[in-house]
């Protein structure tokens, strides 16, 4: 029913940016909730950050001052702004989204993800 595609990641040195970009497809009207997890080698998928259609939103403590997380409803698309990047910020970025209205930090409740995205940065 929904399609979701990341974009934007890549190599990058410990301080410096990248933007992620997720366009959606689809049914995507019940997009309600939308957000960013990541994932590293050898460890569980970890919440990043979450928003809903009015922008209301939820940061990891790990990403909070750094991070930014935005959509656009107009365009079915969410982004991750990325500043300050560390070392350990390098994982797959995936994006997801739910019809459920509840800004969840836990994969279980979103209903479809996209494929991924890798982000490395280096020191």
């Amino acid at each position: 029913q929904v399609q979701l595609v990341e974009s934007g990641g890549g190599l990058v040195q410990a301080g410096g940016s990248l933007r992620l970009s997720c366009a959606a497809s689809g049914r995507t009207f019940n997009n309600n909730v939308m957000g960013w997890f990541r994932q590293a080698p050898g460890k569980e998928r970890e919440f990043v950050a979450v928003i809903n259609r009015s922008g209301d939103r939820s940061y990891a403590d790990s990403v909070k001052g750094r991070f930014t997380i935005s959509r656009d409803n107009t365009k079915n698309a969410v982004y991750l702004q990325m500043n300050s990047l560390k070392p350990e910020d390098t994982a797959v970025y995936y994006c997801a989204a739910k019809a459920s209205y509840g800004l969840s930090r836990y994969p279980s409740p979103y209903d479809y993800w996209g494929q991924g995205t890798q982000v490395t940065v280096s020191s």
